[in-house]
């Protein structure tokens, strides 16, 4: 018999989508059948581990919550029979368990294992825990009862707070926000707008996504207050259309808000009058730059306008506006509930409460998470994302998206906070940060990020659409094996043009992934150069098919790998390969630890 009130909560962001949840959820409902009255299923957001999609909870009344991982449907049947009626969950199935040992009723949930542990969800509070197609979820959860406590503060004291929680702009500039509310109060006009930007654009990162995806009305609370901190009367969502899940359930939500009395005339009884637009952008990346939003908003094509003026004094259609990011949005329900000093009491003295990012890479656990300000390098990677995925060594972190900078494995001590990342070449930016081992080109990487860049300038400014083409040219070359001596003199010198002459902030950090490989690797280019060899195994024209005898291990886990028993050797023995019978397939590169083969 399934006790009443048991839950099932049911990973139905777009990455639990992606691996099926649906099929999950309505094997569910067909399973259980007349027992559904005793269940209650909750569709919800994304956890953070993607690549361990389906996730499934499991709360039974008086007993601990299960986590199960990459749920079938086919394993539904059996989750039912063992967990929900006989009380014994299925244990090889369960999220970080090791599947031969008892683990009920002393099982660890998933918040206690370390990925989780280490982390500090303020953005992420409710993601995995609500239905986001639910409002009563939201305020169960506490949802929208910090615009009632700002109605009653007024307008300054919002401020004083947001000001007092040291909160910095999540989008990558970490401009104090109380700051640039502060500005946007004191400018006189009848008409204020206040914009949410939720274009992300960095390759690989979906913070906002699983955000919006997860806690939409957390965002929305944020900005109705935002508003009403400012004085404006309407609110804008810029959200890129290649976000259509993201895009529904805020459509959902700001009606739901609408009936509740969050959004329109006289908000919650007040004077206070705001409404919010969705907008869907075309997907490009210049379109982060506030300045390109505004147009891109107002129907123009998206480009960056010089400023000043800035938008607090002159944005949208001429009049004062504020803009912040998803993530910073999300952050004010909780320091206005809260107070400023508990979420200050996270973080650094100078970066305050948490940054979530979307860590991927040659590691364990890829992902979201969410950590305090001021963790280290090497903890966000050994302690949270549970350490090398590969036999190779940690050899960078690119943070900050394609324009950030490639960080050294020997600056791994580095706190993650605004000011620390700057002082070593990189950035904060939205949250991107790829780990690389051995096996990754460093020059392949600059070239990786600039072809990115470089697609997605405007082209309006001379500095950003001539030179990132100039430094991938050269790059090119370098990598196919005709780069010359002078080649890193002319990206030093075409890099700094770049980065102080262009219009907005895509062409003045686009330079940094060939700044920082130049800085911290520069033998790597030096060889590509003058020995025409990528130790790494990734540019192509480079390739030898030959093993360093001076870093072979003579462990022959080469011999074993190759198809074509191209290799001579074994245990004890220097690997040697045969180039008559080499094939080319990369199979022994990819498999030797040490990088001896090039």
């Amino acid at each position: 018999m399934i006790k009443k009130g048991t839950k099932i909560y049911i990973g139905m962001a777009t990455c639990g989508l992606a691996a099926g949840g649906q099929e999950v959820y309505d094997s569910f409902v067909s399973k259980l059948g007349k027992k559904e009255s005793n269940v209650q299923l909750i569709p919800t957001g994304c956890i953070g581990v993607c690549s361990r999609e389906v996730i499934v909870d499991v709360e039974v009344p008086g007993m601990n919550r299960v986590t199960y991982e990459k749920v079938k449907p086919e394993m539904v049947e059996k989750i039912i029979s063992e967990h929900l009626e006989k009380d014994q969950p299925v244990n090889e199935w369960v999220f970080g368990q090791s599947g031969d040992k008892k683990v009920y009723p002393g099982i660890e949930m998933y918040q206690d294992l370390p990925m989780f542990k280490n982390q500090v969800r303020i953005v992420l509070r409710n993601c995995g825990s609500i239905d986001p197609d639910k409002i009563e979820d939201y305020i169960n959860a506490g949802g929208y009862k910090a615009i009632k406590k700002a109605l009653k503060m007024g307008q300054s004291a919002v401020i004083a707070e947001i000001t007092k929680a040291g909160l910095r702009g999540r989008g990558g500039a970490g401009f104090p926000t109380g700051k640039k509310w502060d500005i946007a109060l004191q400018q006189k006009s009848g008409q204020k707008y206040f914009i949410c930007n939720a274009d992300e654009g960095d390759p690989g990162a979906f913070m906002n996504r699983s955000t919006l995806e997860g806690d939409p009305h957390a965002v929305i609370e944020g900005l109705i207050i935002g508003g009403y901190a400012i004085g404006a009367s309407k609110g804008y969502i810029y959200c890129r259309a290649e976000y259509p899940l993201a895009v529904k359930r805020l459509h959902l939500a700001l009606e739901q808000a609408r009936e509740k009395g969050f959004l329109g005339k006289k908000i919650l009884g007040s004077d206070f009058d705001f409404d919010i637009t969705v907008k869907e952008g075309a997907g490009a990346f210049v379109c982060g730059e506030e300045t390109a939003l505004i147009a891109s908003i107002e129907g123009e094509r998206g480009m960056p306008r010089p400023r000043p003026p800035y938008p607090a004094q002159s944005g949208l259609w001429g009049k004062p506006t504020n803009i912040n990011n998803v993530e910073t949005l999300a952050n004010i329900p909780y320091i206005i509930n809260e107070g400023g000093e508990k979420f200050a009491s996270f973080g650094t003295e100078k970066s305050k409460g948490t940054k979530v990012f979307a860590i991927t890479g040659k590691i364990k656990n890829t992902g979201l998470v969410e950590v305090p300000m001021g963790i280290t390098i090497n903890d966000m990677i050994y302690k949270v994302a549970g350490g090398m995925a590969t036999k190779k060594k940690f050899k960078a972190i690119q943070v900050g998206g394609p324009s950030g900078g490639c960080v050294t494995a020997a600056l791994g001590d580095t706190k993650i906070d605004y000011e620390s990342l700057v002082s070593v070449g990189a950035i904060m930016g939205s949250g991107g940060a790829v780990v690389l081992d051995e096996g990754n080109c460093m020059v392949d990487t600059a070239r990786f990020f600039l072809e990115f860049t470089k697609s997605e300038s405007c082209g309006k400014c001379a500095p950003c659409r001539l030179g990132i083409s100039q430094m991938l040219s050269i790059l090119n070359r370098i990598c196919e094996g005709k780069g010359k001596p002078e080649d890193k003199v002319a990206l030093v010198q075409i890099a700094e043009t770049v980065k102080g002459a262009s219009l907005c902030g895509l062409g003045q950090t686009s330079p940094n992934p060939v700044i920082t490989t130049l800085r911290y690797f520069e033998k790597e280019y030096d060889e590509h150069i003058n020995e025409k060899k990528c130790k790494a195994g990734i540019c192509a024209e480079l390739l030898r098919f030959e093993v360093d005898e001076t870093i072979c291990k003579k462990c022959g886990i080469c011999v074993k790998q190759c198809p074509a028993q191209a290799i001579q050797g074994g245990a004890k023995t220097l690997a040697k390969i045969d180039k008559s019978k080499c094939t080319k397939c990369r199979k022994c590169i990819e498999a030797c630890p040490f990088c001896a083969i090039y």
